[in-house]
């Protein structure tokens, strides 16, 4: 679908690598800058993060090398950095720079707080993003501090794809007009942005500030169980059908104590009951009990059990890698192969992007 789109990418960590990944997925050709001398050490030279790509190391303080890379963004659509703000400028390599070049230029930046803000040249992680954001506030049960988890809410879900849709949307508008933009992706306006879903519960009652209160994060209903092996399973009947059919599978159709689906108080007790009731046989048993159903009950699966499992298998969605496991490109479309393509080694196609850009000097 991005075919004749060129993105190029300078080397960082974790959500921009991402995004230059997500981009390459779906057709666009991205050139990595790695960092000379780095040996891909930096988290962008990992594979799979540098799938579908081609990579090139340059030292952008060597004039010889900026010469280079001022080419390959003349030629680009969009551009990806993720230094704290005001790197790129000192560099000589900010928006100014860059769009002075390449008019058309979208220019992606990804930080954690922003270009902007008294906290924007802090340094900061994923956690900490999505706690200033309000995203951590729901992330564990009442009473217990909230957990930390594994970091896609705030650097994926708040960072790297809303620079994906930024850039997209960014490019669409420049071939309108041939002026660029300026994309300031920062992960805490992402992760505040997809609260809206749960702020819509307030509208209905259904969202509490008060932890555990909540019809998301309180519930019976709406939570994970340990199981006789260890295991965990995870229930979020939250219809009132589905909760009809998990009482049915349990045999808690004729259990008054769980007739009143939304009774605050009764959930404590309703939620001990049902852990005393997973804690009796393990995750797999559970599994084959609701296998099939519309009681909304899954195993929680390591990775390598993820992949193994027949839904995942039937879709092709996990692949074996260099680096043990890949996800396929997401989403899908008809006529489009998901497989992901080789990944780039560091440095890999330095004599091929330097004889391009030879040819047309």
């Amino acid at each position: 679908m991005l075919n004749g789109i060129r993105i190029i990418e300078i080397e960082g960590i974790g959500p921009g690598p991402f995004a230059g990944m997500t981009l390459a997925d779906l057709g666009a050709e991205v050139i990595v800058v790695q960092r000379k001398g780095g040996a891909g050490e930096v988290g962008g030279g990992r594979p799979p993060l540098t799938r579908g790509k081609r990579a090139i190391a340059l030292d952008l303080k060597d004039a010889a090398d900026l010469v280079l890379l001022k080419q390959l963004i003349a030629s680009a659509d969009g551009l990806i950095e993720g230094f704290r703000p005001g790197v790129m400028e000192r560099l000589g390599l900010g928006p100014e720079d860059c769009q002075a070049i390449q008019p058309r230029l979208v220019y992606g930046r990804m930080t954690g707080w922003g270009q902007d803000g008294p906290m924007s040249q802090q340094a900061g992680h994923d956690l900490n993003y999505i706690s200033v954001a309000g995203a951590l506030w729901y992330a564990s049960p009442a009473g217990q501090p909230p957990l930390t988890p594994p970091t896609l809410v705030g650097d994926i879900g708040g960072g790297a794809l809303y620079l994906v849709i930024g850039l997209l949307a960014g490019i669409m508008e420049a071939r309108q007009t041939g002026k660029g933009r300026v994309v300031d992706a920062a992960i805490v306006d992402g992760a505040a942005h997809m609260m809206n879903l749960l702020l819509s519960l307030g509208a209905t009652g259904n969202l509490s500030y008060d932890r555990g209160q909540s019809r998301l994060d309180g519930p019976h209903y709406s939570r994970t169980y340990v199981c006789a092996d260890g295991g965990f399973i995870s229930v979020q009947c939250l219809e009132p059908k589905f909760y009809a059919a998990f009482r049915e599978i349990l045999g808690l159709d004729q259990d008054r104590d769980f007739d009143d689906q939304a009774d605050r108080a009764r959930w404590p007790e309703q939620t001990a009951k049902l852990a005393t009731i997973f804690a009796a046989k393990p995750r797999d048993h559970w599994a084959g009990v609701f296998a099939g159903s519309d009681a909304c009950v899954a195993p929680i699966l390591t990775p390598e059990e993820a992949a193994a499992h027949p839904h995942m298998q039937a879709r092709g969605t996990y692949q074996p890698s260099l680096g043990g496991l890949q996800a396929v490109a997401a989403p899908r479309f008809t006529g489009y192969d998901p497989t992901p393509r080789p990944v780039a080694s560091y440095n890999q196609h330095e004599a091929e992007i330097r004889a391009e850009l030879a040819a047309k000097t």
